[in-house]
């Protein structure tokens, strides 16, 4: 996915150059050949039949950014692979469709950048561009990019003409395109004094370090194998590699290290002449190496280590990786931006709810002195009304003492009314006096209530608070007093309810208990009945030995023997079915005490608790009362059957 943002990166910068009317479409033609080219560069077959397939249906003319994206993701760049074509080429191809359109250079050659160095800070500002189009880039990635080549220049950097120079373009805030930032550097701000040989050393380097991911690279001294000799090779380190050749022109290839999690690097005390030394483990072997100086040594140890940490980490770019934490920072500045303003908002809202209260105040002090204005001209209608009293109680008294005057001569006749009056005018000078001190009082309990009048106005908004909140638990309470009543009404009526069950349980126990009386009635009866026929049996057996005795062969056999077997068999039928019919008797009536028993449990099954107790123990009285009864009887019954089976054999030989 990074592989695909970054070439279409470059594409897009071919499109547009392409987009002569600047419409936003390219015709079908020109896509063909960039297509063609864009294949040639990437290594991947090309089919020139694919374009017209593609925009078949699209005959009326160019093709637009959004038109070509699906054909050039199926044909080209789904077909690409990681490391089977030279990046630098495909953005080579795309910089010379580009710059021959946009990048504007000074003829007379007095730029601070050759067109290789404008390549270089083409591919850079690609990399280091945010992933929106059109594409352009934050000044924070400006200044890092201006920085490390300054860096690299040994030039120290030196932030204010970059701040100046987007004081001045308050446009270029949010970021500024690839042939703005040409502009910036060809103008010298930066690179004044400094030959174009030191900055475009300094743009390769940073070029390498950024784009080719050389986390550094220099020569070291290495101790072969095989022959254990030291020789000086060219090194160049990357994320997953350490390459050495034989010079720095990178012409002959010696060899590599392949760095993964499980390297090393250690620092090696000096031996064999050789000082500053240190060597890199891998599971396969130990490489030995010497730098020049203890700085050198740090530094390719440090790099060393960083490739291993990454390999670890699962990361391919160093400064991908720095890229994605600069970006990270500058979305949580932003959202910090976000959140002062939110917060700046916030205090604003504050100030002006301040100002409103600090209003109100003032229109309530204003109301204030309204009221004090008010009170004072209260007071002096009141001290008028005292004043115009007074006068007139002096007049009474002058008027009174003009009549005390001219009564004088009559004194001794009404001596007594005199005495009244003067006990009345010494009332009214009382009743003055108190007159004065309740006017005194009043004044003061005005004073104090108008004091008091300005602390319930301030407490008179809580009051209402209270109020309501009052007045809804009062509703809540009358609400619970209703559900209270209402279920005290069904409990009521639940009580009613039981009570005519257990008085109707109470009915049928009284009629059980009757019932019980016929039954032990019919029982009495029954057992009477039985103690009769008990004696009847009993005298007919005595009439039938008499008769059954044997006759001799000389005896007569009387006449009338056949009758009188005739009326026996009568006799002890009849007899048979007077005991049937008596036991079906007590059959019924058993049936009749079930039936009762039946009734009642059914009675007791609607009754409440404590009335179904006292009359099951009632009907357990009942039932065992009634079995005993109808034990006695059937007992007599079975007596007198089993004496009259043997009491009689010619009955049981009939039978």
């Amino acid at each position: 996915m990074e592989l695909r943002n970054e070439l279409l990166k470059s594409i897009w910068y071919a499109f547009t150059a392409l987009d002569v009317e600047k419409s936003g479409k390219v015709s079908k033609s020109q896509l063909k050949v960039l297509s063609h080219n864009l294949c040639t560069v990437l290594h991947i077959p090309h089919d020139p039949v694919a374009l017209e397939e593609h925009f078949r249906d699209d005959d009326d003319g160019p093709v637009s950014s959004q038109g070509y994206m699906p054909y050039l993701n199926k044909y080209i760049l789904d077909k690409v692979e990681e490391g089977a074509f030279v990046k630098e080429n495909f953005d080579e191809l795309c910089w010379t469709l580009t710059a021959k359109k946009n990048y504007k250079h000074d003829k007379n050659g007095n730029c601070t950048l050759s067109d290789h160095d404008a390549f270089r800070l083409w591919c850079l500002f690609n990399f280091l561009s945010e992933d929106k189009y059109p594409l352009v880039m934050v000044p924070d990635e400006v200044e890092y990019l201006l920085k490390k080549i300054c860096t690299e220049m040994n030039v120290e950097w030196c932030a204010g003409e970059l701040d100046d120079y987007f004081t001045q373009e308050p446009l270029q805030q949010n970021g500024i395109t690839v042939w703005v930032f040409l502009e910036l550097v060809n103008s010298g701000r930066f690179t004044r004094g400094i030959e174009k040989e030191t900055v475009t050393m300094a743009v390769e380097e940073v070029y390498q370090e950024i784009i080719e991911d050389v986390l550094k690279q220099g020569y070291l001294w290495k101790k072969g194998q095989l022959r254990r000799n030291w020789t000086e090779r060219w090194f160049i380190l990357k994320p997953s590699i350490l390459s050495y050749y034989v010079s720095e022109d990178r012409k002959e290839k010696k060899g590599c290290i392949a760095l993964d999690r499980n390297c090393c690097v250690e620092i090696l005390s000096d031996r064999d002449g050789k000082r500053c030394m240190f060597c890199v483990k891998t599971p396969s072997r130990t490489y030995e190496m010497s730098a020049s100086d203890t700085k050198q040594r740090q530094e390719w140890t440090t790099a060393i280590q960083t490739a291993i940490r990454l390999q670890a980490e699962g990361k391919k770019s160093l400064h991908k990786d720095l890229k994605q934490k600069r970006h990270d920072q500058r979305a949580l500045r932003e959202k910090q931006k976000a959140a002062k303003e939110e917060e700046l908002q916030r205090l604003k809202q504050l100030q002006e709810e301040k100002e409103r209260k600090l209003q109100e105040l003032e229109l309530l002090k204003e109301a204030q002195r309204q009221a004090e204005t008010l009170l004072k001209e209260e007071e002096q209608r009141r001290k008028q009304q005292h004043e115009e009293m007074q006068k007139a109680l002096e007049i009474q008294l002058q008027q009174a003492e003009q009549a005390r005057a001219s009564m004088q001569a009559e004194m001794v006749l009404k001596e007594a009314e005199a005495d009244r009056q003067k006990k009345r005018i010494r009332e009214l000078e009382d009743m003055q006096k108190l007159l004065e001190e309740a006017l005194h009082a009043e004044v003061t309990a005005r004073q104090e209530e108008e004091a008091k009048r300005y602390a319930q106005t301030r407490l008179l908004s809580e009051e209402e608070d209270k109020m309501k909140a009052l007045m809804q638990l009062k509703e809540e309470q009358e609400e619970l007093i209703r559900k209270t009543q209402r279920e005290k009404q069904e409990l009521k009526q639940e009580m009613d309810n039981k009570s005519k069950i257990l008085e109707e349980a109470q009915k049928q126990l009284e009629e059980v208990r009757v019932n019980r009386q016929r039954a032990d009635q019919d029982v009495v009866a029954a057992q009477k009945k039985l103690r009769q026929a008990s004696s009847h049996v009993k005298h007919w057996n005595v009439q039938m030995n008499r008769l059954m005795h044997p006759i001799g062969p000389g005896d007569k056999r009387p006449t009338a023997t056949p009758t009188v077997g005739t009326s026996f068999r009568g006799t002890i039928g009849g007899q048979k079915d007077g005991r049937v019919k008596l036991l079906g008797k007590l059959e019924e009536k058993d049936d009749a005490s079930e039936h009762g028993k039946e009734n009642l449990h059914q009675s007791l099954s609607n009754c409440p608790s404590n009335a179904s107790s006292i009359v099951e123990m009632e009907t357990t009285a009942l039932n065992g009362q009634l079995k005993r009864n109808s034990m006695e009887v059937r007992k007599p019954v079975q007596r007198s059957s089993t004496e009259d089976s043997e009491d009689n054999p010619t009955e049981e030989l009939m039978r």
